[in-house]
């Protein structure tokens, strides 16, 4: 059976657990990308739902039953190599609330990939503008404009998206007589 690198790493990983439990999800996808991966698996019969135990992290909420959480099948076992007799088969059908402590706590957001501060590229526009944002007198539009070749409202949607909800850094702007607007970053 063929598996993608992610479908590979989240069963990997959920064979390693007691119970055999993909949930939370260790790898960084993003949107729906969890939803399609997870489907694909279940599809494939490499994933199973079960009723899920209250506190133990949720796939979906059923209509009319508890909520479910995934578990990997023994199918899921033979496609990694491993040997099915020690994973899914001898597990309980719903994990305890006490078996879930052993394993470490991942929050919803971080387990579904979602924005963290990301380190600034090297040797790149991006630096070099980063680098003109942290001095003390922070850079104009105009001066950002002639270091990088980038027009105005490509800066000013750089600064926006890149730097403040990408990198997770804080910018300040202060409107100047001689130079214009200036971009500054705190701390």
């Amino acid at each position: 059976m063929s598996l993608s690198d992610t479908q590979a790493v989240i069963l990997s990983t959920a064979c390693a657990r007691e119970g055999g439990f993909l949930l939370p999800i260790t790898a960084a996808l993003k949107g729906g990308a969890v939803k399609m991966v997870l489907t694909s698996l279940i599809k494939k019969e490499l994933a199973e739902e079960i009723p899920a135990e209250p506190g133990a992290p949720v796939w979906r909420e059923d209509e009319d039953g508890p909520p479910l959480t995934l578990r990997a099948t023994p199918t899921a076992y033979e496609a990694l190599g491993m040997d099915a007799d020690a994973g899914a088969e001898t597990v309980p059908e719903v994990v305890s609330a006490a078996d879930m402590a052993d394993q470490p706590e991942t929050p919803p957001s971080e387990a579904l990939g979602a924005n963290r501060p990301r380190k600034p590229r090297e040797g790149t526009k991006q630096e070099a503008l980063i680098a003109m944002l942290k001095r003390p007198e922070g850079a104009s539009i105009a001066e950002i404009m002639a270091e990088t070749g980038w027009l105005a409202h490509s800066i000013r949607g750089f600064i926006a998206g890149t730097v403040k909800k990408k990198l997770g850094l804080t910018v300040t702007s202060e409107k100047h007589e001689a130079r214009g607007r200036t971009y500054r970053l705190v701390g």
